[in-house]
């Protein structure tokens, strides 16, 4: 089942998520559905937060990236050709590296890409939707989309890694998101 995305303004999006265990109800269906729902939103990676779920879980599927990048771009990235993961209860053990710039977007606050820079690599914890325990180190375009969905379950959006002033440029578009003024061909809920 395809999950509205909810829009930026949203209180879930700012809350500090929740760890789960292993009998959390439904958690395979809710799984399946946030890939479906990724899917039909053209995304890369999606937080249990952005589905009205204040839950540690997000996905990432880097491979959908690199199998739509353009031909001049393949072999850019360390990372290629991604991977297609679960992550639950996550907890980054460090970043390290170069931080690099890199044009990003948000399924939750539509229609706006900004420069963000973020580190060549992150380690993480975690468990994966069998809740086995897994320690990785992950980089390129992978740790970015990782650093992104990580953020959500931390109650950040990656406009927060913004200069003030740039920020200040975007208030009239991101007020019009919240208050449901944005077209977009993907299911959404807007704050009451």
């Amino acid at each position: 089942m395809i999950l509205p995305i909810v829009a930026y303004g949203t209180p879930v999006l700012r809350e500090v998520a929740k760890n789960i265990t292993p009998d959390y109800t439904n958690l395979n269906k809710f799984i399946s559905d946030m890939w479906e729902t990724l899917y039909a939103s053209s995304g890369v990676g999606l937080a249990a937060p952005q589905v009205n779920k204040n839950i540690r879980l997000f996905i990432v599927d880097s491979l959908q990236m690199f199998a739509n990048q353009e031909k001049e771009d393949k072999g850019k990235y360390p990372d290629e050709p991604g991977f297609k993961k679960v992550f639950i209860n996550a907890k980054i053990k460090e970043c390290n590296g170069e931080p690099w710039s890199y044009n990003e977007g948000c399924l939750s606050i539509p229609k706006i890409r900004e420069d963000v820079m973020r580190p060549e690599t992150v380690t993480l914890n975690y468990v994966d939707e069998n809740f086995q325990p897994h320690t990785e180190t992950f980089n390129g375009i992978t740790a970015r989309i990782i650093q992104h969905e990580y953020d959500h379950i931390e109650g950040k959006l990656f406009i927060d890694y913004l200069k003030p002033f740039r920020k200040k440029l975007l208030k009239g578009k991101l007020s019009d998101i919240s208050k449901g003024k944005v077209s977009v061909d993907y299911k959404m809920m807007f704050p009451k």
